[in-house]
Protein backbone atom coordinates (compact mmCIF):
# COMPACT_ATOMS: atom_id res chain seq x y z
CA UNK A 1 0.00 0.00 0.00
CA UNK A 2 1.32 3.43 -0.87
CA UNK A 3 1.85 6.01 1.17
CA UNK A 4 -1.63 8.04 -0.26
CA UNK A 5 -3.87 4.86 -0.13
CA UNK A 6 -2.39 4.60 3.93
CA UNK A 7 -3.51 7.80 4.92
CA UNK A 8 -6.76 7.53 3.62
CA UNK A 9 -7.90 4.28 4.94
CA UNK A 10 -5.20 3.30 7.70
CA UNK A 11 -7.11 4.18 10.96
CA UNK A 12 -6.54 1.69 14.19
CA UNK A 13 -9.27 1.12 16.07
CA UNK A 14 -10.71 3.49 18.93
CA UNK A 15 -10.46 2.58 22.42
CA UNK A 16 -13.25 1.94 24.76
CA UNK A 17 -14.34 3.23 28.01
CA UNK A 18 -13.95 1.05 30.54
CA UNK A 19 -15.61 1.11 34.80
CA UNK A 20 -12.76 0.70 37.33
CA UNK A 21 -13.90 -1.54 39.24
CA UNK A 22 -11.64 -1.20 42.09
CA UNK A 23 -12.68 -2.24 45.68
CA UNK A 24 -10.88 0.25 47.29
CA UNK A 25 -13.36 3.01 45.84
CA UNK A 26 -16.35 1.38 47.07
CA UNK A 27 -18.49 3.48 49.17
CA UNK A 28 -16.75 6.88 47.73
CA UNK A 29 -19.55 7.82 45.69
CA UNK A 30 -17.71 8.23 42.99
CA UNK A 31 -17.59 6.40 39.78
CA UNK A 32 -14.29 6.59 37.95
CA UNK A 33 -14.14 5.83 34.30
CA UNK A 34 -10.72 5.13 32.26
CA UNK A 35 -10.76 5.61 28.14
CA UNK A 36 -8.51 2.82 27.24
CA UNK A 37 -6.50 4.81 24.31
CA UNK A 38 -3.95 2.03 25.65
CA UNK A 39 -5.73 -0.15 23.26
CA UNK A 40 -5.44 1.79 20.34
CA UNK A 41 -2.65 -0.45 18.59
CA UNK A 42 0.36 -2.25 20.12
CA UNK A 43 3.16 -0.36 18.54
CA UNK A 44 0.88 3.06 18.49
CA UNK A 45 -1.31 3.18 21.21
CA UNK A 46 -2.46 6.06 23.07
CA UNK A 47 -1.93 9.60 22.42
CA UNK A 48 0.64 8.54 20.44
CA UNK A 49 -1.64 7.74 16.82
CA UNK A 50 -3.47 10.61 18.23
CA UNK A 51 -0.97 13.39 18.00
CA UNK A 52 1.06 11.50 14.79
CA UNK A 53 -2.56 11.05 12.76
CA UNK A 54 -2.77 14.67 11.69
CA UNK A 55 1.35 14.96 10.98
CA UNK A 56 1.39 11.77 8.67
CA UNK A 57 -1.94 13.16 6.78
CA UNK A 58 -0.05 16.35 6.32
CA UNK A 59 3.43 14.98 5.24
CA UNK A 60 1.79 13.01 2.19
CA UNK A 61 -0.56 15.95 1.46
CA UNK A 62 2.57 18.24 1.03
CA UNK A 63 4.20 15.64 -1.00
CA UNK A 64 7.01 14.45 1.56
CA UNK A 65 8.59 11.23 2.16
CA UNK A 66 10.38 11.74 5.13
CA UNK A 67 9.42 12.40 8.92
CA UNK A 68 12.29 13.95 11.04
CA UNK A 69 11.34 14.24 14.89
CA UNK A 70 13.06 14.20 18.19
CA UNK A 71 13.20 12.27 21.29
CA UNK A 72 15.24 11.34 24.14
CA UNK A 73 16.75 7.13 24.11
CA UNK A 74 13.49 5.09 25.41
CA UNK A 75 10.79 7.78 23.91
CA UNK A 76 7.10 6.19 23.28
CA UNK A 77 7.21 8.98 20.62
CA UNK A 78 10.28 7.87 18.55
CA UNK A 79 9.02 4.29 18.71
CA UNK A 80 5.52 4.80 17.32
CA UNK A 81 7.03 7.32 14.79
CA UNK A 82 9.50 4.51 13.68
CA UNK A 83 6.42 2.11 13.28
CA UNK A 84 3.94 4.31 12.02
CA UNK A 85 6.31 5.77 9.17
CA UNK A 86 7.25 2.39 8.46
CA UNK A 87 3.33 1.35 8.08
CA UNK A 88 3.18 4.25 5.73
CA UNK A 89 6.02 4.03 3.81
CA UNK A 90 7.82 7.07 4.67
CA UNK A 91 11.09 7.33 5.86
CA UNK A 92 11.76 8.34 9.21
CA UNK A 93 14.79 9.90 11.00
CA UNK A 94 15.15 10.49 14.92
CA UNK A 95 17.35 13.20 16.37
CA UNK A 96 18.30 11.45 19.63
CA UNK A 97 19.30 13.20 22.73
CA UNK A 98 22.25 11.64 23.92
CA UNK A 99 24.52 8.37 22.92
CA UNK A 100 23.73 5.54 21.36
CA UNK A 101 23.57 2.34 23.19
CA UNK A 102 23.29 -1.22 20.85
CA UNK A 103 21.48 -2.39 23.97
CA UNK A 104 18.21 -0.34 24.42
CA UNK A 105 15.47 -2.00 23.32
CA UNK A 106 13.28 1.18 22.49
CA UNK A 107 16.13 2.35 20.01
CA UNK A 108 16.41 -0.60 18.57
CA UNK A 109 12.71 -0.81 17.87
CA UNK A 110 12.95 2.53 16.13
CA UNK A 111 15.92 0.66 14.08
CA UNK A 112 14.26 -2.16 13.31
CA UNK A 113 11.25 -0.64 11.48
CA UNK A 114 13.41 1.46 9.32
CA UNK A 115 14.54 4.83 11.37
CA UNK A 116 17.43 6.51 10.68
CA UNK A 117 19.16 8.01 14.12
CA UNK A 118 20.73 10.87 14.63
CA UNK A 119 22.57 11.27 18.51
CA UNK A 120 23.53 14.81 19.74
CA UNK A 121 24.43 16.31 22.83
CA UNK A 122 22.35 17.38 25.05
CA UNK A 123 23.33 21.47 24.43
CA UNK A 124 22.64 20.69 20.74
CA UNK A 125 19.21 18.99 21.28
CA UNK A 126 17.96 21.90 23.18
CA UNK A 127 18.66 24.28 20.82
CA UNK A 128 17.16 21.86 17.99
CA UNK A 129 14.38 21.72 20.00
CA UNK A 130 13.32 25.02 22.13
CA UNK A 131 10.24 26.65 21.31
CA UNK A 132 8.92 28.08 18.69
CA UNK A 133 11.97 27.33 16.90
CA UNK A 134 10.08 24.48 14.42
CA UNK A 135 6.82 24.99 15.12
CA UNK A 136 4.79 22.89 12.34
CA UNK A 137 7.07 23.95 9.90
CA UNK A 138 7.66 21.73 6.83
CA UNK A 139 11.51 22.02 6.47
CA UNK A 140 12.83 21.93 2.67
CA UNK A 141 9.71 24.20 1.23
CA UNK A 142 8.83 27.99 0.89
CA UNK A 143 6.74 28.96 4.46
CA UNK A 144 3.43 30.65 3.67
CA UNK A 145 3.63 32.48 6.78
CA UNK A 146 7.04 34.38 5.91
CA UNK A 147 8.89 32.35 9.09
CA UNK A 148 12.44 31.83 7.72
CA UNK A 149 13.83 28.36 8.31
CA UNK A 150 15.89 27.72 11.29
CA UNK A 151 16.61 24.09 10.54
CA UNK A 152 19.48 24.92 8.17
CA UNK A 153 21.91 22.27 9.19
CA UNK A 154 19.62 19.15 9.40
CA UNK A 155 18.04 20.00 6.46
CA UNK A 156 21.83 19.94 4.57
CA UNK A 157 22.15 17.04 6.32
CA UNK A 158 18.78 15.13 5.31
CA UNK A 159 17.67 16.93 3.02
CA UNK A 160 13.76 17.54 2.76
CA UNK A 161 11.77 16.56 5.04
CA UNK A 162 8.65 17.13 6.92
CA UNK A 163 9.21 18.13 10.87
CA UNK A 164 7.04 16.87 13.42
CA UNK A 165 8.30 18.16 17.01
CA UNK A 166 8.99 16.01 20.11
CA UNK A 167 6.13 14.30 21.19
CA UNK A 168 3.91 15.15 18.28
CA UNK A 169 3.67 18.59 20.23
CA UNK A 170 2.03 20.67 17.77
CA UNK A 171 -1.13 22.03 16.40
CA UNK A 172 -1.98 19.23 14.48
CA UNK A 173 -1.25 16.65 17.19
CA UNK A 174 -3.86 18.90 19.04
CA UNK A 175 -6.34 18.53 16.42
CA UNK A 176 -5.73 14.18 16.95
CA UNK A 177 -6.07 14.71 20.54
CA UNK A 178 -9.06 16.71 20.21
CA UNK A 179 -10.84 13.34 19.45
CA UNK A 180 -10.54 12.01 22.46
CA UNK A 181 -13.75 12.95 24.18
CA UNK A 182 -15.96 12.79 20.78
CA UNK A 183 -15.41 9.22 21.21
CA UNK A 184 -16.73 9.03 24.59
CA UNK A 185 -20.90 8.23 24.93
CA UNK A 186 -20.98 8.12 29.13
CA UNK A 187 -21.46 11.34 30.79
CA UNK A 188 -18.94 12.77 33.29
CA UNK A 189 -17.91 15.75 35.08
CA UNK A 190 -14.07 16.00 35.28
CA UNK A 191 -11.39 14.57 33.19
CA UNK A 192 -8.04 13.79 34.28
CA UNK A 193 -4.92 13.03 32.01
CA UNK A 194 -0.91 12.90 32.50
CA UNK A 195 0.96 15.57 30.70
CA UNK A 196 4.16 15.93 29.00
CA UNK A 197 4.38 18.23 26.66
CA UNK A 198 0.51 19.27 27.04
CA UNK A 199 -0.52 18.38 23.55
CA UNK A 200 -3.21 16.25 25.06
CA UNK A 201 -4.51 18.67 27.70
CA UNK A 202 -4.82 21.36 24.73
CA UNK A 203 -6.80 19.18 22.95
CA UNK A 204 -8.94 17.80 25.96
CA UNK A 205 -9.42 21.16 26.93
CA UNK A 206 -10.47 22.23 23.76
CA UNK A 207 -13.28 19.96 23.18
CA UNK A 208 -14.61 20.15 26.65
CA UNK A 209 -18.10 20.75 27.29
CA UNK A 210 -18.83 24.01 29.63
CA UNK A 211 -19.87 22.03 32.73
CA UNK A 212 -16.77 20.03 32.42
CA UNK A 213 -13.40 20.12 33.84
CA UNK A 214 -10.03 19.29 33.18
CA UNK A 215 -7.05 18.35 35.44
CA UNK A 216 -3.45 17.66 34.60
CA UNK A 217 -1.14 15.92 35.64
CA UNK A 218 2.91 16.90 34.62
CA UNK A 219 5.23 13.73 35.10
CA UNK A 220 7.89 16.26 35.46
CA UNK A 221 9.12 18.22 38.07
CA UNK A 222 8.12 21.86 38.02
CA UNK A 223 5.36 21.37 35.40
CA UNK A 224 3.78 24.45 35.93
CA UNK A 225 5.01 26.05 33.11
CA UNK A 226 2.78 23.63 31.39
CA UNK A 227 -0.11 25.97 31.46
CA UNK A 228 1.29 28.21 28.70
CA UNK A 229 2.01 25.64 26.48
CA UNK A 230 -2.14 24.30 26.59
CA UNK A 231 -2.62 28.01 25.72
CA UNK A 232 -0.41 28.54 23.22
CA UNK A 233 -0.68 24.46 21.44
CA UNK A 234 -4.80 25.41 21.68
CA UNK A 235 -3.84 28.71 19.80
CA UNK A 236 -1.78 26.34 17.45
CA UNK A 237 -3.94 24.18 16.30
CA UNK A 238 -6.55 26.61 14.74
CA UNK A 239 -9.93 24.96 16.10
CA UNK A 240 -12.28 27.73 17.41
CA UNK A 241 -12.73 27.68 21.44
CA UNK A 242 -13.85 29.51 24.05
CA UNK A 243 -12.47 29.64 27.76
CA UNK A 244 -9.92 26.47 28.48
CA UNK A 245 -11.36 25.23 31.54
CA UNK A 246 -8.39 23.45 33.04
CA UNK A 247 -6.28 23.24 35.81
CA UNK A 248 -2.36 21.62 36.97
CA UNK A 249 -1.92 19.65 39.89
CA UNK A 250 1.98 19.44 39.86
CA UNK A 251 2.57 17.38 43.20
CA UNK A 252 2.76 13.68 41.71
CA UNK A 253 5.65 13.53 39.71
CA UNK A 254 7.45 11.42 41.80
CA UNK A 255 10.38 13.20 41.55
CA UNK A 256 10.52 14.23 38.11
CA UNK A 257 10.62 12.83 34.52
CA UNK A 258 11.33 9.40 34.48
CA UNK A 259 11.27 8.46 38.26
CA UNK A 260 10.41 5.78 39.72
CA UNK A 261 9.45 5.99 43.70
CA UNK A 262 8.66 2.78 45.52
CA UNK A 263 5.26 3.87 46.54
CA UNK A 264 4.54 4.61 43.03
CA UNK A 265 5.26 1.00 42.20
CA UNK A 266 3.38 -0.54 44.54
CA UNK A 267 0.43 1.59 43.34
CA UNK A 268 0.68 0.68 40.20
CA UNK A 269 1.30 -3.33 40.96
CA UNK A 270 -1.97 -2.93 43.24
CA UNK A 271 -4.13 -1.22 41.22
CA UNK A 272 -3.04 -3.55 37.91
CA UNK A 273 -3.92 -6.72 40.33
CA UNK A 274 -7.25 -5.09 41.72
CA UNK A 275 -8.40 -4.25 38.14
CA UNK A 276 -6.71 -5.71 35.08
CA UNK A 277 -6.02 -2.51 33.84
CA UNK A 278 -2.21 -1.76 33.14
CA UNK A 279 -0.40 1.47 33.89
CA UNK A 280 2.89 2.52 32.44
CA UNK A 281 4.95 4.35 35.12
CA UNK A 282 5.89 7.55 33.62
CA UNK A 283 2.41 8.98 32.76
CA UNK A 284 -0.34 7.34 33.50
CA UNK A 285 0.79 5.59 37.11
CA UNK A 286 1.70 9.10 37.84
CA UNK A 287 -2.04 10.76 36.77
CA UNK A 288 -4.02 7.54 38.92
CA UNK A 289 -2.03 8.10 41.82
CA UNK A 290 -3.19 11.56 42.11
CA UNK A 291 -6.84 10.86 41.04
CA UNK A 292 -7.16 8.16 43.96
CA UNK A 293 -5.67 10.43 46.63
CA UNK A 294 -7.99 13.25 45.29
CA UNK A 295 -11.05 10.66 45.94
CA UNK A 296 -9.51 8.80 48.85
CA UNK A 297 -7.69 11.25 50.54
CA UNK A 298 -9.75 14.80 49.80
CA UNK A 299 -6.16 15.60 48.58
CA UNK A 300 -6.26 19.22 47.68
CA UNK A 301 -6.26 18.50 43.54
CA UNK A 302 -7.04 22.17 41.54
CA UNK A 303 -10.18 24.10 42.67
CA UNK A 304 -11.65 21.36 45.26
CA UNK A 305 -8.94 21.78 48.13
CA UNK A 306 -9.20 19.99 50.69
CA UNK A 307 -13.08 19.74 49.80
CA UNK A 308 -14.11 15.85 49.17
CA UNK A 309 -15.56 15.45 46.04
CA UNK A 310 -18.95 15.56 45.82
CA UNK A 311 -21.00 12.03 45.79
CA UNK A 312 -22.11 10.94 42.53
CA UNK A 313 -18.94 12.64 40.88
CA UNK A 314 -18.14 11.26 37.72
CA UNK A 315 -14.85 11.06 36.65
CA UNK A 316 -12.93 10.19 33.25
CA UNK A 317 -9.15 9.43 33.25
CA UNK A 318 -7.71 9.03 30.03
CA UNK A 319 -5.07 5.97 29.33
CA UNK A 320 -2.79 7.91 27.07
CA UNK A 321 -0.61 4.77 26.47
CA UNK A 322 3.33 4.69 26.70
CA UNK A 323 3.51 0.90 28.27
CA UNK A 324 6.37 0.29 26.16
CA UNK A 325 8.37 2.75 28.78
CA UNK A 326 8.80 -0.47 31.04
CA UNK A 327 11.05 -1.80 28.65
CA UNK A 328 13.05 1.69 29.78
CA UNK A 329 12.92 0.99 32.99
CA UNK A 330 13.62 -2.95 33.23
CA UNK A 331 16.67 -1.80 30.73
CA UNK A 332 18.06 0.83 33.27
CA UNK A 333 17.34 -1.62 36.02
CA UNK A 334 14.70 0.60 38.03
CA UNK A 335 12.53 -2.67 38.41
Amino acid sequence: MDTIDYAKSYKPAGSPVQEVNDPILKGSGIRLLIKRDDLIHEHISGNKWRKLKHNISDTVQQNHHTILTFGGAYSNHISATAYTCKKAGLESIGIIRGEDDSTNPTLNFARENGMQLQFVSREEYRELTRVGAYRNTPVGDDDSTGRAYFHTPLQECFGRFFLVPEGGANGLGVRGCAEILSEVEEQFDIVCCAAGTATTLAGLAISLKEDQKLIGFPALKGGGFLEGEVKRLALESNIRHGTLNFELETDYHFGGYAKLKPELLEFINGFTERTGIPLDPIYTGKMMFGVYDMILNSKPVGAYGHTPLPRGTTILAVHTGGLQGWQGMKHRGLV
